[in-house]
């Protein structure tokens, strides 16, 4: 038992240290530090009990290895120490981040419903709960379907507000059943209409496949969401990592006809954008992000195909006319360095003239939202007040018009 506790602690001590300050950042070997990190940072509570336990019953196993495990595991348990607050310092930033709204959004009533018991479903389980239509049809390619997620009892022509949800995984895998189901289960609970998206991957289809087919889920979301409930005039898109480099880029480039061929009619503006622990700026090799691109998904190199890295990279196509942009990124984060991020908002702040939000995770790791922990619920919850003052903020200028209007006329 000794041995076995042993090997417990020092795991769980080199998980802990990881979260704090991880070292393996170059992709793919980045993977072997995220593995561990992940479940450090994102259940240390739980992980401490598993610890306290191992230590104890290492202890009462006797001898010179009952204490090393002993030992090996109450230091486990003093290095999760630090990370059990990450989920409230978390809370304080995500609410610290939404200042640049005016007004100062505040906390939102759920609407009348069907009394909601416990923890709302994430994964297969909300997909269940919430699924409207499944696997719905944009494009001729296997690969262009959606999923639908509305409640219930929402009315068929209803006008709820719309989230776009694009998966993660590289531009090379990943799908939308395994992506953003708190969130939109956050938001379909409280009336929300939300489309997650799958599209064309490499390295079997090569750029900009992925971002044309966001975009031609973007055109039938405009003309086609109303059948379900949901209100094409206030459409937001999100996504992690790859998805949110490809809802950044949707974002900053409405209707841009390079990205929209064969539907370059088709409107493709959004109404804001909250990318997490996305890729934003292709001219910076941080992680292994050349080689992936070149590889796998792009075909070229940056330095051959200038052109199209650029055209390809959100950072190089923010204008002033970008939507509201929530921008949410862990500082320990070891697929997609927070950089990346950083620099987004910074070029946004320079050019943009509307909101921009910003929200660094305290030892937040990637793919942190995947899974219904305290500090996701944290953040899906600061996710529908952004967008929903983004909405209200909307509604009141364009009363103001109208207003504006009926006096000069």
């Amino acid at each position: 038992m000794g041995r076995v506790a042993l090997g417990v602690g020092l795991a769980g001590l080199l998980a802990a240290a990881g979260a704090r300050r991880p070292v393996i950042r170059r992709w793919p070997a980045s993977l072997l530090q995220a593995a561990p990190c992940l479940p450090a940072s994102e259940l240390p509570g739980p992980l401490t009990a598993v610890h306290v336990a191992a230590g104890v019953a290492s202890l009462v196993g006797g001898g010179w290895s009952g204490l090393a495990g002993a030992l090996a595991n109450g230091a486990a348990v003093a290095a999760l120490a630090g990370l059990r607050g990450d989920a409230d310092r978390s809370a304080a930033v995500l609410a610290t981040a939404l200042d640049p709204l005016d007004p100062p959004p505040s906390p939102l009533p759920t609407p009348p419903s069907t009394p909601q018991r416990g923890r709302l479903p994430a994964g297969r389980a909300a997909r269940r709960r919430y699924l409207r239509a499944a696997d719905v049809a944009y494009g001729d390619h296997p690969a262009q379907r959606l999923d639908v997620w509305a409640r219930p009892d929402l009315p068929p022509h209803g006008r709820a507000p719309v989230l776009v949800q694009v998966h993660g995984g590289g531009w090379t895998g990943g799908d939308k059943a395994m992506s953003g189901a708190p969130l939109m289960a956050h938001l379909v609970e409280r009336g929300w209409v939300c489309v997650a998206v799958n599209y064309r991957l490499g390295p079997q289809e090569r750029w900009p496949a992925m971002i044309v087919d966001v975009k031609r889920a973007l055109a039938w979301v405009t003309s086609d969401i109303a059948r379900h409930g949901g209100d094409p005039g206030f459409v937001a898109i999100s996504g992690g990592s790859a998805g949110g480099h490809l809802a950044s880029l949707a974002a900053l480039t409405p209707n841009d006809p390079a990205f929209q061929p064969g539907f370059a009619d088709g409107d493709t503006s959004v109404a804001a954008a909250v990318p997490l622990y996305g890729v934003h700026d292709f001219g910076a090799d941080e992680y292994g992000l050349f080689g992936l691109l070149e590889n796998k998904v792009i075909g070229t190199t940056r330095v051959d195909d200038p052109d199209t890295w650029s055209r390809a990279s959100p950072v190089d196509r923010v204008d002033r006319h970008a939507p509201p942009f929530l921008v949410i990124h862990g500082s320990a984060d070891t697929i997609t360095s927070v950089g990346q991020s950083r620099r987004l908002v910074a070029r946004l702040r320079q050019v943009s003239t509307q909101p921009v939000c910003y929200a660094e995770l305290p030892h937040a790791q990637h793919g942190f939202d995947l899974f219904p922990t305290p500090r996701t619920a944290h953040t899906v919850r600061a996710v529908h007040r952004f967008l929903t003052a983004v909405r209200e903020n909307r509604t009141r200028d364009s009363r103001d018009v109208d207003r504006r209007g009926a006096e000069v006329g």
